[in-house]
């Protein structure tokens, strides 16, 4: 929005938010130091937009509003440098009341404004006629006090014209109206459904042969199918072990599909470099090596260029014409500490897909040009997102979970547009995701899992006679993840019909809740005390993350920290004094240690930092580090 020497408002571009080259973001968007991210938008998201809810004319008119917040003060309502504490802010913060930056501004603005900034949907205008009718109330500026200056009269006016032009370009561009389920008229069939489980589908690029993985002969193997045959061939028969990795697409076929590729790592394989892509014939064969020290591919369309990258630290992408590897100039390494799996040409090769962060859950998917540049994101869930597939070159399906863990569900995008849309309602849970050439043939995989917990003994012997069977633990409960053993009990997580909590098994039979919120999430399991008279334990609710601590009978309950962004597991100080835990810092874990006293948590570890055990002593705290190239052992 640009105002003229001539006092005209001119709207360019209303609607179109665009990842921009270096220079020109850091033009546009200096006051945000993060790449390409959200650029142009994420100061401009309503709350319910960056807890991935869905969108509609009042998430406009919280973007209206902030437009308004700057053109009468002439700074944003959120001023935050980098984009985690930006979003946080929109989540939990109140801006400055406009008049405490512009005292000429009318209190009626003023309230107009912050109505549009409302952080409850319900709260603000619920149609942009209410706003502009508003608006159009202010007397004309003969009748104003001749005190107010002419920048003074002109925002009512300038914001009228201004609000009614971003009206109609955010409603256009960012609710339903163009959008259609790509997938609205398909017809869906099941094609396996065995004892066990089937994962990591893949389909050739004609459509007639689905590959999968199964455990129905007990060991892992590949498995095709030819579409509407009914009948199941085990390729690899026990022959190719450790084919399993649920963080990259670890099946395909070739170009011509005569050959079923498979991700694979060596038996006792102790480093990276004994990860590679196999093969077998789809009609049957023994399996042979295809690229060996690559971890994962994509043929662009025609079958000409190879996209593929290395299982070095940042998951080094190349692209090579043919299968002649070329690993001199990667056009891509992930930062340290993150990765760069599930490669996908678009179908006129203009960019190369792939998702990028870190493992498991901090994930989202980006673009580059073959040529390399400046990777460009397109969808910003900050999830687990896996298994992108392209229907034509704009409309973009794949598989991501909600910010409270639920999922992987299937969405669907245009690259253009970039609105996310859940695709298919309902509680199916996709784990897989693949697409013929023409996009005409979808194949998923589904799960329905289930956490119990089980007990196995630990013999004063390592030698593989002397371990005991493990034994399913009994739980009234119908779920029961992350045990942690305290004092003659055992803590866990379960899931009730309206979030989690945390509960107790004190006896073979007894089970006890001790805590539970609505629509909560708990997360990197609980922590006793060293005593074993307290709990602490972290939890994800309504956008936000806050610490607790409580007796180990589940009285006191309280929050000890409601201001980071907590990440991983907690851990108690041996003096049971702090609690330790790992919050996002500008974008990178580092251990906080959180006193009990009501003091501000205070920053430990100043390195890449999470999951924290003290040594019992106190001398030492051990921590997970950034995973910079998958080690197996």
């Amino acid at each position: 929005i640009f105002v003229t020497p001539r006092s005209q408002v001119k709207v360019l571009d209303f609607g179109l938010a665009k990842s921009l080259p270096t220079d020109t973001a850091l033009t546009v968007t200096a006051d945000i130091a993060q790449t390409r991210a959200f650029v142009g938008t994420l100061p401009y998201m309503a709350p319910e937009q960056l807890q991935g809810r869905g969108v509609g004319p009042r998430t406009d008119i919280f973007a209206i509003g902030t437009v308004l917040y700057e053109m009468a003060t002439g700074r944003r309502p959120f001023t935050d440098e980098f984009a985690p504490e930006l979003a946080q802010s929109i989540l939990n913060k109140q801006p400055p009341r406009p008049k405490e930056l512009n005292p000429a501004i009318p209190p009626r603005l003023e309230s107009i404004i912050l109505k549009c900034l409302e952080k409850d949907p319900q709260k603000r205008y619920q149609r942009a006629q209410e706003l502009l009718h508003d608006l159009r109330s202010f007397p004309p500026p003969s009748a104003m006090p001749a005190f107010l200056t002419r920048w003074t009269f002109l925002v009512p006016l300038t914001c009228a014209v201004a609000a009614l032009a971003i009206v109609a370009g955010f409603w256009l561009q960012r609710t339903e109206y163009f959008w259609r389920n790509p997938i609205g008229d398909a017809r869906f069939q099941t094609v396996t459904d065995f004892d066990g489980t089937e994962q990591a589908a893949a389909v050739s690029r004609d459509g007639h042969f689905v590959a999968f993985l199964s455990d129905r002969d007990g060991q892992t193997d590949v498995w095709i199918t030819q579409v509407g045959s009914g009948q199941f061939h085990n390729l690899t028969r026990g022959r190719v072990p450790g084919l399993v990795n649920p963080s990259l697409r670890s099946l395909g076929f070739s170009p011509d599909g005569s050959l079923v590729t498979f991700w694979s790592r060596k038996q006792d394989a102790a480093n990276s470099s004994d990860i590679n892509v196999g093969a077998v014939p789809t009609l049957g064969g023994q399996p042979r090596p295809y690229l060996e020290g690559v971890a994962e591919y994509d043929w662009s369309f025609d079958g000409s260029r190879l996209a593929y990258h290395t299982p070095g630290p940042g998951d080094p992408l190349f692209v090579s014409d043919g299968i002649q590897r070329s690993d001199v100039h990667p056009v891509f390494t992930a930062p340290a500490g993150l990765h760069a799996h599930f490669q996908l040409w678009a179908p006129d090769s203009s960019f190369i897909y792939f998702v990028q962060g870190a493992l498991p859950d901090k994930l989202d998917i980006w673009r580059i040009s073959p040529a390399g540049g400046t990777p460009e994101r397109i969808t910003a869930h900050n999830s687990r997102v896996i298994y992108p597939v392209l229907l034509d070159r704009r409309t973009l399906l794949y598989l991501a979970s909600d910010p409270d863990g639920s999922g992987p569900w299937l969405y669907s995008m245009n690259v253009e547009r970039r609105i996310p849309h859940r695709v298919i309602p309902g509680l199916d849970r996709y784990t897989s995701l693949a697409a013929s050439a023409d996009g005409r043939r979808l194949v998923a995989t589904l799960a329905t899992p289930k956490k119990t917990l089980w007990r196995l003994r630990i013999a004063d012997s390592l030698a593989p006679r002397d371990v005991s069977a493990p034994a399913r633990i009994s739980l009234t409960t119908s779920t029961g993840s992350s045990p942690r053993l305290g004092p003659n009990y055992l803590l866990y997580v379960s899931a009730t019909g309206a979030g989690e909590g945390i509960w107790k098994l004190s006896s073979e039979t007894t089970t006890t809740e001790l805590w539970s919120g609505r629509g909560a999430r708990v997360f990197g399991g609980p922590a006793i005390s060293r005593d074993g008279r307290s709990i602490a334990f972290s939890v994800r609710q309504q956008g936000r993350t806050f610490l607790y601590v409580m007796q180990a009978d589940g009285t006191g309950a309280r929050i000890v920290a409601d201001s980071l962004d907590l990440q991983g597991a907690p851990a108690w100080a041996p003096d049971g004094q702090s609690i330790t835990s790992a919050a996002n810092d500008h974008g990178i874990p580092h251990l906080f240690r959180v006193p009990l006293d009501g003091r501000s948590p205070s920053l430990f570890v100043q390195e890449y930092s999470l999951d924290p055990i003290w040594s019992p002593d106190g001398r030492f705290v051990v921590y997970s580090g950034p995973d910079i190239g998958t080690t197996f052992s």
